[in-house]
């Protein structure tokens, strides 16, 4: 008898799941205008999978810019009017009141340019949002929704879910008992 190497081998049921899973929702509401993917089909990251009709969202900002450039308009005689009146004041030919109304109203017109900075951001985003796009590269299945679909922002129902599929993970079941049994026959 002389030793040598035998290869044991081990039959096993497993299961593939993919690598990364996302499910697609959408971030704001509004009705499916179209859907941009072939179901099974592979997609990339980034990649628009439905258009969310915009027209709202294009009115919110807007108006929003229309805000904004008032306020801005606004904004440079307010300013030389405090400062005239600053000058005034300090030859005591106006009220320490029609200053102070002054530069609060400057302030408030400062505020107001902040506000309405904010709203336009906010109303650039979510314009934005009625693109729906892939937030990962891999393989979309069934499309949950259909033109002319209702969709409100971070509903519990996915529109689509995306499985990226390279690398693949394997699971096995094997009980520790026959994994030890088998290092060491």
């Amino acid at each position: 008898m002389q030793p040598k190497p035998v290869v044991i081998t081990t039959e096993l049921t497993g299961r593939t799941s993919a690598n990364l899973v996302a499910e697609v929702r959408p971030q704001v509401g509004g009705i499916i205008q179209k859907r941009l993917f072939t179901e099974g089909s592979d997609v990339k990251a980034g990649q628009v999978l439905y258009q969310i009709d915009p027209a709202t969202y294009q009115a919110a900002m807007d108006n929003a810019k229309a805000g904004l450039s008032r306020s801005e308009a606004n904004l440079s005689a307010i300013r030389l009017k405090a400062d005239r009146l600053r000058e005034l004041l300090a030859d005591k030919a106006v009220s320490q009141q029609d200053y102070d109304d002054a530069a609060a109203t400057l302030k408030q017109t400062q505020a107001d340019i902040q506000y309405w900075q904010a709203t336009v951001e906010t109303a650039r985003i979510n314009l934005k949002y009625t693109s729906i796009t892939a937030p990962i590269a891999g393989r979309i299945g069934r499309s949950n929704v259909t033109e002319g679909a209702l969709v409100t922002a971070q509903q519990p129902t996915a529109l689509a879910t995306i499985q990226q599929l390279n690398p693949m993970y394997v699971d096995v079941p094997q009980s520790t008992a026959e994994l030890l049994r088998c290092g060491t026959e």
